[in-house]
């Protein structure tokens, strides 16, 4: 899993067939202070995330295909959830 920040959203009037019901967002890496460190990714979205929201990705084909519950689909990426907040032992 890694965390992330959605930067904005993908809209596709056409896309495969099996990927209709989902949402395309834009996400990007971020490391534990809330710093990009990394390029944006294209993600499906299984939580119903939004711009500026953090969030947790799975970037691995059959986790999400498992995430999905389809073997059908052709995705890398998935929003799994929606990170409401974010405690890190040692820091005030």
């Amino acid at each position: 899993m890694r965390l992330c920040k959605v930067t904005g959203t993908i809209v596709s009037t056409q896309k495969n067939e099996t990927l209709r019901q989902y949402k395309i967002l834009i996400v990007q890496p971020i490391d534990l202070q809330g710093n990009f460190i990394e390029r944006d990714v294209l993600a499906i979205d299984t939580v119903d995330a939004g711009i500026g929201d953090t969030v947790l990705i799975i970037q691995e084909g059959a986790g999400a295909q498992q995430a999905l519950k389809r073997k059908d689909v052709p995705v890398h990426t998935v929003v799994v959830a929606v990170v409401d907040g974010l405690d890190i032992a040692g820091n005030k």
